[in-house]
């Protein structure tokens, strides 16, 4: 498709940034780095218009939020997280699935108060236990979640489960689903009135894409 205006894409490295790219040369789109080999964090295209900001994954809302980048591509759990304030949500990209999970060691109960929960996930985790009507301590950790219940950190744990191989590595197991997860397009409010026409032409031609990969 014709770029005729320009348009920054904002990506994490890893799995969405592989998975995200056949959806993009459906469009046409072919950075000219790779991010795993490249210092660079802004990336070239093959088309002059079309830069690609590549960010930590949970900078990707931001970034789209303030303008910094037109679009982006995150996690259902980062939105959930971020709140989705400033940008718009079009497009299950239907791509990194995973689910986000209540998980805890073997005899672990959910029922109860003040339990203590570890976490990344804060803002979801306080919901669902809300929804539950159950107050918990949050404890926020930034990996190895699994560790906290072993060393008597956590009662249970929220994360994301993909094939639960990790959890049973660590002789947890997943005990309540909370939601679904997958990485969705994303698109900041002023980019989608100011450059309409060319943002709704680029979904069509990822919902085309995400259509064919299914």
């Amino acid at each position: 498709m014709n770029f005729d205006k320009p348009i920054t894409i904002a990506l994490s490295k890893g799995r969405i940034f592989e998975q995200t790219m056949p959806l993009l040369a459906h469009a046409g789109i072919e950075p000219q780095d790779d991010p795993e080999t490249s210092r660079k964090l802004i990336l070239k295209t093959n088309h002059g218009n079309v830069k690609l900001l590549i960010i930590r994954a949970t900078d990707v809302p931001t970034y789209v939020q303030w303008g910094a980048a037109d679009m982006g591509v995150a996690g259902k759990d980062v939105l959930l997280e971020h709140g989705g304030e400033g940008l718009y949500e079009p497009l299950d990209l239907n791509i990194a699935r995973c689910r986000l999970m209540v998980a805890g060691a073997e005899g672990a109960s959910l029922d109860g108060d003040r339990l203590r929960i570890a976490t990344k996930y804060v803002n979801s985790a306080r919901r669902h236990f809300a929804a539950r009507g159950q107050q918990v301590e949050i404890i926020k950790l930034y990996g190895s979640m699994e560790l906290a219940p072993l060393v008597g950190l956590s009662d249970l744990i929220v994360d994301l489960v993909e094939s639960g191989n990790t959890l049973k590595a660590n002789g947890l197991r997943p005990l309540e689903h909370i939601t679904d997860i997958s990485s969705r397009l994303i698109v900041n409010k002023a980019s989608w009135k100011m450059k309409h026409t060319l943002v709704a032409r680029f979904l069509e031609t990822l919902r085309e894409a995400v259509s064919k990969e299914k």
